[in-house]
């Protein structure tokens, strides 16, 4: 049997196809940086081996799964080509994984681990689902009819899959260290739509992909009656919202779903499009979005006496306005304070003036300094730069989380895609310590 090595383990998606491996009855070792991630948790509950970086990892038989992030000149990498071993990146070999199954990709520049959690979750209610999801999470069952799985647009990765079908959430520039413009962006989709081999599902109110092509029939879903899958009778409430579907201007049926924003009544209305495309019931439908409980690091609440503490993963403005609908929904009679850790310089540079748009829809907004990442560990501006463009913005350092406290019976969203946790968790110590001074 092949054992496969994962060269960076501990990345996303690479954390979640190991997962799908081992579960299929595969052997499955990785390796990484020291530091702890998150997306780790599964791996230990596996009990899959997370090896340091270290050439000698690499032995005769092995397969190696080699991480985007990590360049060819890597010394495991460099190793297994001396070797005679195989290397095929994470996109590759999950292009052609998903060969095996009815494969559905879930990409867009926003929503798609969410969507992907949850159409995971529905469709698994219906028939065996292997999933792939951006959170770090994967799950392989033997015999599964189904494989969902997110589709990243970055470098262009997803153009490595032919799925049979394709949820596109929206459009937006981000990724601006590899996308020039928002028309190269529009381009990489353009060209992902072309190689959906059944049908295309799109957010019809999103007006770029009013203007895919593809060469499958395209099924536009939204809160437009233009719509083929149309949101009409929108209730919302603090637990979450109600809706009627119509499909092609016939009455389908009403869903409710647990979670708040509009966002979230779109992502859910995708899943419900490609259901109907596949003949789940609509019952089962209903039954399996009442179920879901969340994917990591989206909205993810914890509750310390008077106090709401938010985890989400929110790090583009079109996100951050999102987090901020569905807190003031499901809070509406609290104050809300954001604290938002710019990620990337090149990021936070391209979409300064947005940035700073967003987050003024806060009560109170800090900002923690800008991460880099492991493409990008500097850059010519720091966080003064978006705090002096929020009218009572605060720059907020770690060793200063306390000041947090200032503020009672908040709301408090902790956003970004770096270490924003540090600080968050830096702030649940401080309260902690109150409690039992």
């Amino acid at each position: 049997m092949t054992l496969f090595h994962f060269t960076g383990i501990k990345g996303a998606g690479m954390s979640s196809l190991a997962q799908i491996l081992h579960d299929s009855a595969n052997e499955v070792q990785g390796s990484d940086v020291e530091k702890w991630f998150f997306t780790e948790e599964p791996l230990h509950e596996r009990k899959i081996p997370i090896l340091p970086f270290d050439e000698n990892n690499i032995k005769p038989g092995m397969t190696i799964i080699a991480g985007n992030a990590f360049p060819d000149s890597h010394p495991e990498l460099i190793k297994a080509r001396e070797l005679g071993l195989e290397v095929i990146r994470y996109h590759e070999f999950l292009g052609n994984y998903m060969g095996n199954f009815t494969s559905i990709a879930v990409t867009g520049s926003h929503g798609k681990t969410s969507t992907t959690g949850l159409l995971a979750h529905v469709l698994s209610g219906h028939s065996a689902t292997a999933y792939l999801i951006g959170d770090g999470t994967g799950s392989g069952p033997e015999n599964s009819e189904y494989f969902v799985f997110e589709a990243c647009e970055y470098k262009r990765h997803f153009l490595a899959y032919a799925p049979d079908y394709a949820i596109m959430t929206n459009i937006d520039f981000d990724h601006p260290d590899y996308f020039k413009d928002l028309s190269d962006v529009l381009n990489a989709f353009g060209e992902m739509a072309l190689r959906v081999k059944k049908a295309l599902i799109a957010c019809g109110d999103d007006i770029h992909l009013q203007k895919i092509q593809a060469n499958v029939p395209v099924l536009y879903y939204g809160f437009e009656e233009s719509n083929d899958f149309a949101a009409k009778n929108i209730k919302k409430t603090v637990t979450g919202s109600s809706f009627d579907v119509f499909v092609r201007n016939e009455f389908y049926h009403t869903f409710t779903i647990p979670l708040a924003g509009d966002h979230a009544i779109l992502n859910s209305l995708g899943i419900i499009a490609l259901c109907h495309y596949e003949g789940v019931e609509a019952s089962v439908i209903q039954e399996r979005l009442t179920t879901f409980h969340g994917v990591k690091r989206r909205f993810t609440v914890t509750e310390m006496d008077d106090r709401v503490i938010v985890d989400d993963y929110a790090h583009h403005p079109t996100e951050i306005r999102a987090t901020l609908q569905s807190a003031k929904q499901k809070y509406p009679d609290r104050e809300i304070v954001a604290i938002f850790q710019p990620h990337t310089f090149t990021r936070t540079a391209a979409l300064m003036e947005e940035f700073a748009s967003s987050l003024s829809a806060a009560d109170h907004v800090y900002l923690c300094d800008i991460f880099g990442s492991a493409r990008e560990k500097a850059g010519d501006l720091t966080v003064e730069d978006l705090v002096n463009k929020i009218p009572g913005a605060k720059h907020l350092p770690l060793e200063e989380s306390h000041m947090l406290n200032t503020h009672r019976n908040a709301v408090y969203l902790f956003m970004g895609a770096g270490d924003v946790q540090k600080y968050m968790n830096a702030f649940k110590s401080f309260l902690e310590k109150g409690k039992t001074a």
